[in-house]
């Protein structure tokens, strides 16, 4: 599996422990940015793994910022991302099992390492469910044309 990564200044932390987490499991990490603390603007790291992702470069992406927020406004608007703030792995679990999603947004400043690697493993472990759902993600879709 190939996963697109991304964060600001408030993220990067975050950010670097999950792609080492990633790496060590096996998982081909591709770090779209940023490279340190320093302030940053969180579009654009989240347009570069949004289109990761919306073009099959890879499969699924992270994004961090401090509360998440700013990545996710940012990442929807690119068509074919699909990204959910995910604070707590029910959250991720749900994400991944309703609404399909296929980028990850956490917080950098509201998460510590522990609860980000078992929000990570949920979203990975779990699948779309179908069903019912499928419909309403369809819906979704219909927005962007």
């Amino acid at each position: 599996m190939r996963i697109a990564i991304g964060s600001d200044h408030a993220g990067f932390e975050l950010k670097e422990h999950v792609k080492n987490y990633l790496k060590s499991k096996g998982l081909e990490v591709i770090d779209e940015g940023t490279d340190s603390t320093e302030s940053v603007d969180y579009p654009v790291f989240a347009k570069k793994v949004a289109e990761d992702v919306s073009n099959g470069k890879v499969e699924y992406g992270i994004l961090m910022c401090g509360t998440g927020l700013g990545m996710s406004i940012a990442a929807n608007k690119i068509k074919g991302a699909y990204a959910a703030l995910c604070l707590y792995p029910t959250m991720a679990k749900y994400a991944r099992l309703h609404n399909n999603a296929n980028i990850l947004v956490m917080a950098g400043r509201l998460m510590g390492p522990t609860l980000a690697e078992e929000t990570v493993d949920t979203f990975f472990s779990t699948n779309f469910s179908g069903g019912r759902h499928t419909r309403r993600v369809g819906e979704i879709k219909e927005f962007e044309n």
